[in-house]
């Protein structure tokens, strides 16, 4: 195994076990308090027993509590964050999700990173359609409709915020676009839903904040449009687009609110492995007004991941574009395979001795589609899981012949650099 293997062995070992380690932080300080309780309790009851051959020495207390005041109590609070790329349901993976009853289910997508995302504090997903149900009937490209069954697949495999704000938004109107708030609210008011609303007001206090451990983590999110399609007449606040006073004012606005802040722009040009004019424009405002983290969607391609540096020092890290999660494009010909790469961005985030709350590590976890015509089966994997004998059975292969195990590894170098392991 090489120094490379290692390293993602252990990232994911770290990811598996720190949900626990905060768990039992807590049962230690409880129990701490507890056997204080008990020795204080234990020493006053032995103080009042006239019987010296059965009272506790108060060496003994003091000895105690000296051990008690040994337990190693961990100071170092930490958030673990993830996020994937589009979720793309061409007509193929909206099938894929149809039950022999005429039910469906879509557990089948998640099933092979469902444990990475459980383990995350914060999980996101950019959910590019919208959701509005089967009555209206599923749709693919151009004009995207996807089922509700898609969010109880998402809730399922541990998501807790969805990204709303895409430029498929407004794809099947108002209707459906209704509709997905609805089922959001109905079945999961405890999922954090962002960049659509259903009222003047909730887009006026749009800034969500997610509390752990005393540190505070604000997320927004923005579209760079909606494919033209006007917002409904009654509902101008309907999206959140990136217009800069708007943007500007809700940064500093989590700023106040939160100790660290994360964009989720929806931006750039599809189909390029590098990032845009425009991306670098908008990365630019972010970092001047203190955004620390930024992570991207909408290219369908994998774009590198870079830290800036402000003029007064201030850092911010941008994962330009996470590529798709799922996707089954109609598309052939050269470039086509490159949308079967995706990437999972993972951060950690701490507060440290200073009481400043900071990234203590990051890394992207590329991820593959494998696009199968069969009913549960397409489905996205870890590239570390993924091998030359799936590959060889990866339908991509139909509309691009490049496609195999190194391609997605060599593609993944080209990108990423150093940050793949």
């Amino acid at each position: 195994m090489d120094e490379k293997q290692r390293l993602r062995l252990k990232r994911q070992r770290i990811r598996k076990i720190r949900r626990i380690k905060r768990m039992i932080r807590r049962a230690i300080i409880g129990i701490a308090l507890l056997l204080v309780i008990l020795i204080i309790m234990f020493a006053c009851s032995s103080g009042k027993d006239k019987d010296k051959d059965n009272e506790q020495p108060k060496d003994e207390i003091v000895e105690n509590q000296e051990e008690q005041n040994e337990v190693e109590i961990p100071t170092d609070p930490e958030i673990d964050i993830v996020m994937v790329g589009d979720m793309l349901l061409h007509d193929n993976v909206q099938e894929s999700g149809k039950l022999e009853d005429g039910t469906y289910n879509y557990d089948h997508l998640f099933a092979n990173v469902k444990e990475d995302i459980q383990a995350a504090d914060i999980a996101i997903a950019n959910q590019e359609v919208i959701l509005g149900g089967t009555e209206l009937g599923l749709s693919g490209y151009p004009s995207f409709n996807g089922a509700y069954e898609v969010g109880d697949a998402l809730a399922k495999a541990g998501f807790n915020v969805i990204l709303h704000a895409t430029n498929h938004s407004l794809d099947r109107g108002k209707t459906a676009f209704l509709n997905c708030l609805n089922f959001w609210k109905t079945n999961y008011s405890e999922i954090a839903v962002l960049g659509i609303y259903g009222s003047q007001q909730d887009y006026d206090n749009n800034i969500y904040v997610y509390e752990q451990d005393d540190i505070k983590i604000a997320i927004l999110n923005y579209t760079y449009g909606t494919n033209g399609i006007p917002m409904p007449g009654d509902m101008p606040y309907a999206v959140a687009m990136l217009e800069k006073d708007k943007v500007v004012s809700d940064i500093q606005k989590a700023n106040q609110l939160a100790d660290f802040v994360i964009v989720c722009p929806h931006w750039g040009t599809e189909y390029q492995h590098v990032q845009s004019d425009e991306q670098k424009y908008w990365a630019d405002i972010f970092l001047e007004e203190g955004v620390d983290l930024v992570i991207g969607a909408h290219p369908h391609y994998i774009q590198p991941v870079e830290m800036l540096i402000g003029e007064n020092g201030n850092q911010m890290l941008v994962y330009y574009s996470l590529g798709n999660f799922i996707n089954s494009t109609s598309d052939t010909g050269r470039g086509t395979a490159d949308r079967m790469i995706g990437g999972m961005a993972e951060i950690t985030v701490s507060r440290d001795a200073n009481g400043e709350v900071y990234i203590k590590e990051y890394g992207v976890e590329p991820l593959v589609t494998q696009l199968s015509y069969e009913k549960q089966e397409i489905t996205t994997y870890k590239l570390s899981d993924y091998t030359e004998e799936l590959a060889a059975t990866n339908k991509i292969l139909e509309k691009d012949s490049v496609f195999n195990l190194e391609f997605c590894k060599e593609l993944c170098r080209e990108v990423f650099g150093d940050l793949y392991q």
